[in-house]
């Protein structure tokens, strides 16, 4: 009857809350995990989806029939929960801080302080504030405590575009 898939299995499957498998076609059962009671494999009366499938699966979920946002490009969004993030790379160790540029990806920071014990994100988080014109704690490191590349969260009223404008108006 199931000839890749020895009678302890089917036993299994019997005495294990899946009843007989008479009804299943054997091509239609993928090993999925084992079975905890008696060490057999169990299997899934569904095939594997391929890579491929689930990329797609993905991309028609990731639609949601108009309801999600499109997710915005560039170096300032909304992230989930309502908040402002701004994508940041920093350069430590510069004589005074600055915004050095502002790209398509990320906010260029030159940071005057040293990367070490922390100093260089507590100098970026009160430059922002500074620039933004917020207090410091609605600014906070969300994101690369140990790398350049952070993402910056802004706890505020204001909405992407304005920070977009502020930092832009920083750099000159």
């Amino acid at each position: 009857m199931f000839p890749r898939f020895g009678g302890d299995l089917i036993r299994c499957f019997q005495q294990h809350r899946f009843g007989p498998l008479t009804r299943v076609p054997s091509a239609d059962l993928v090993p999925v995990y084992g079975c905890f009671s008696c060490s057999t494999r169990r299997l899934s009366r569904t095939r594997a989806m391929s890579r491929k499938q689930k990329e797609v699966k993905g991309q028609v979920k990731a639609a949601g029939g108009g309801t999600a946002e499109t997710p915005a490009t560039g170096p300032v969004t909304r992230d989930k929960s309502g908040a402002v993030a701004i994508t940041v790379h920093a350069k430590p160790g510069s004589k005074h801080s600055s915004i050095t540029d502002v790209s398509a990806q990320v906010v260029g920071v030159s940071i005057a302080a040293p990367p070490t014990d922390g100093e260089a994100n507590a100098e970026l988080v009160r430059y922002l504030a500074e620039v933004l014109e917020l207090k410091k704690s609605q600014i906070s490191l969300n994101k690369g405590s140990r790398s350049r590349d952070k993402v910056i969260k802004v706890d505020s009223s204001l909405d992407p575009q304005e920070v977009l404008r502020r930092l832009q108006q920083a750099a000159g």
